[in-house]
């Protein structure tokens, strides 16, 4: 797959690009990778030192009204909740 990404905006918006192709990926590699994950990922969520920061929830059917809030949420400072 191609793709083409404009970095700027990226960087600006402060997004994460994550990917995987853990489909072509063995059961074994799939299992040590949950593993890894379970050890690793799961303790520091569970322990609250990396944490899902949601602002406010907005209704599917008021989404419109949505992008603004995250248009103006983007020109702000990053807040990090580690």
């Amino acid at each position: 797959m191609d793709a083409r990404l404009n970095l700027a905006e990226i960087v600006f918006k402060r997004v994460s690009v994550h990917g995987t192709t853990l489909r072509t990926r063995s059961k074994e590699q799939k299992a040590a990778f949950v593993a890894e994950v379970q050890e690793h990922v799961w303790p520091m969520i569970g322990s609250g030192a990396v944490r899902l920061v949601i602002d406010r929830a907005v209704p599917l059917a008021e989404a419109a009204e949505g992008h603004p809030l995250m248009e103006a949420a983007a020109a702000t400072p990053a807040r990090f909740c580690w």
